[in-house]
């Protein structure tokens, strides 16, 4: 072991004296006149020296298939300031007393045992790691580490814009911000908590500090948030982002299901079609991620494949939970207690031959996503907030797009849609990726409050005002026979085979009159059912996506947006929807406007019925279509 006090010395002759903000590696920060790179031959130099007298790599963290374990990831906590849907088992998580955690000087006397045997990276997770009140002091210390390279942290980015500068100054120099859709709307159902604009501000000041690429970790599971795949890769270019999508895996209490997996390959294809440009780049040993980049983009893509490729062949990476557990493999169910070991006097001898027994356990590879799925574990939030999230989504629709609830005449402290978008100007669809480029490209989204007088003086608005003519342009004049009817009177599906693909928009409306008592309570969302307008909102999205199962001729679309808005109408007691569908393709998309209003307004009397039954659906219409041979409609 003589050698090993050597190797250390040279590591840190590698190192630079200060540590950068890029995502991976340290680089050195210029001073004024001199140049930030050494000399090639001066660097091969010391990479020469450094191969010739570096120690052997510690033998209690090589494993019996050769692995050498360089990477440790530490709990920080198990709390959590979010209440994802998808990362907590429904009957929640016990949480460990506060006396069974690791100390601070715990924390940082695994870890100095730890890099002392050759960890070169070190990831703070929790829970939420930025809610411990000492984490820039770990930090801190974590610097002053002997041959320590990389400390990284993964957060949900709640905190992230308050404690970065100080963290960046302590030392940090690797950020994965977890994120896993870029709608607010959706944001708030799935953690049940407000915060999407503290998670972008985040991001935001970590490309402000020069973090590059900002790792952007986002599970991608079928039915909550596939359909905005290409919304994060969009976001990649303009931005120094490495935006990660992760399979979804199974973990104690998430009711993991494989039809809720969406694969790498299934990944890679979808964005392909759209980018078929995209090109593969190396990879770096140990690396989780198969990464690629769009020729002209700023920033990158990558996959983690746990489930469908593993990578447990190269795998380096060692985990210590929030109570002092050693865990060798994150789908492993087996555990040694270093705390214990810790607690009753161990030497770092002692220490080090029940880190190597554990280490020398570990498997060739996990047992597969199908057995991992039956194994007792501990839920994710009790291992770490890492790479990956764990939870089933709730029975939620698979949908094309969703958009930002934009709710009016609601005081500002009401609800958090109504704080957070951006209003549909001029009844116009808002796209996500610009509604994430406004937030990453300023740092703040413009917060907007309006008022139902606002928007009844705007004339391209939702009008709830009595019918008026409806115009028509376009070559065909509208039909006068029944085209769902063959020539003996039976119903039948209309051919559309030969029609060309052009870009349809229908939007459609309705009205609910609630009376007084029940309108008051939405207005102040006191319902004892929940908030009814995300509710009636989410149903919509989810009708239109399911029209040509309802409504029995209807041919199924392929939508590329769906938004639901929802205004509070003072004067009538009322709430005014409003559907929007797009798609291209050889039909309309009338009915699904349709019925996307007409079910959203029937899931406004579901929810307000207990409180009155007085209650009228009214003015279901189709406000205006555009495309198609029969030209546009608009109802003026």
């Amino acid at each position: 072991m003589s050698a090993r006090p050597v190797s250390r010395m040279l590591r840190r002759v590698l190192r630079t004296s200060t540590w950068s903000c890029s995502s991976e590696a340290p680089v050195t920060q210029p001073r004024p006149g001199k140049s930030t790179q050494p000399a090639p031959t001066e660097l091969s130099r010391r990479r020469q020296f450094l191969r010739e007298h570096a120690a052997p790599f510690s033998a209690f963290l090589t494993d019996s298939f050769g692995r050498q374990h360089s990477y440790l990831r530490i709990s920080l906590t198990e709390k959590c300031n979010l209440r994802c849907q998808y990362c907590m088992p429904e009957e929640g998580v016990p949480l460990t007393p506060k006396a069974d955690l690791l100390t601070t000087e715990e924390v940082l006397a695994l870890a100095r045992l730890f890099v002392k045997e050759g960890v070169d990276k070190i990831r703070l997770t929790g829970g939420e790691p930025l809610i411990r009140p000492d984490v820039v002091d770990i930090v801190a210390k974590l610097h002053q580490l002997e041959g320590l390279r990389t400390i990284g942290i993964t957060t949900n980015g709640i905190s992230l814009a308050r404690l970065l500068p100080q963290l960046q100054k302590a030392g940090l120099n690797a950020i994965n911000i977890s994120l896993d859709t870029l709608v607010p709307a959706k944001f708030e159902f799935i953690v049940r908590r407000r915060g999407f604009h503290k998670v972008m501000e985040g991001i935001h000041k970590a490309i402000e500090l020069g973090y590059n690429p900002v790792k952007v970790n986002c599970v991608v599971m079928r039915g909550l948030n596939e359909d905005e795949l290409l919304d994060f890769v969009a976001l990649t270019e303009g931005l120094p982002l490495d935006v990660r999508f992760i399979e979804y895996m199974p973990f104690d209490g998430n009711k993991w299901n494989f039809k809720k997996m969406v694969s790498y390959k299934e990944m890679l294809d979808t964005v392909r079609q759209r980018w078929p440009e995209l090109e593969k780049l190396p990879e770096e040993e140990s690396s989780t991620a198969k990464t690629f980049k769009i020729p002209g983009f700023r920033g990158q893509i990558s996959f983690i494949t746990s489930m469908s490729e593993h990578f447990c062949g190269t795998c380096n990476r060692l985990r210590i939970t929030a109570d002092g557990n050693l865990k060798v493999c994150l789908f492993g169910n087996s555990e040694v207690s270093l705390r214990d070991h810790l607690r009753m006097g161990a030497s770092e001898e002692e220490l080090l031959r029940i880190i190597g027994a554990a280490v020398g356990r570990k498997k060739r590879q996990h047992a597969g996503m199908f057995s991992i799925s039956q194994m007792k574990n501990r839920p994710m939030i009790l291992i770490e907030l890492s790479l990956m999230h764990r939870d089933s989504p709730p029975a939620i629709p698979s949908i094309s797009s969703w958009d930002s609830l934009h709710v009016q005449n609601l005081r500002p402290r009401m609800s958090f849609f109504n704080q957070m978008v951006t209003s549909w100007k001029g009844c116009r669809v808002s796209q996500t990726p610009l509604l994430a480029q406004q937030w990453l490209g300023s740092g703040f989204l413009q917060r907007h409050y309006s008022s139902l007088q606002d928007s009844a003086t705007n004339p391209k608005c939702l009008s709830p005002g009595s019918q008026a003519p409806a115009t028509h342009s376009g070559p065909l004049p509208p039909s006068d026979k029944l085209t769902h009817v063959d020539t003996e009177g039976r119903a039948a599906m209309v051919d559309v085979g030969g029609k060309p693909n052009t870009e349809r928009v229908a939007v459609a409306s309705a009205v609910v009159l609630l009376g007084p008592v029940a309108f008051q309570l939405i207005q102040q969302n006191q319902l004892k059912k929940g908030d009814a307008l995300v509710v009636a909102q989410l149903a919509g999205v989810q009708a239109a996506k399911m029209t040509s199962q309802l409504i029995p001729l209807c041919h199924h679309v392929a939508l590329s947006h769906v938004q639901v808005q929802l205004e509070l109408d003072s004067m009538r007691h009322a709430v005014v929807i409003q559907a929007s569908c797009r798609a291209r393709g050889p039909t309309g998309v009338e009915m699904e406007a349709l019925t996307s209003a007409a079910v959203a307004a029937l899931t406004m009397y579901d929810m307000c019925k207990a409180v009155s039954r007085d209650i009228v659906l009214e003015e279901i219409k189709l406000v205006s279509k555009t495309g198609g041979q029969r030209g546009d409609f608009h109802r003026t």
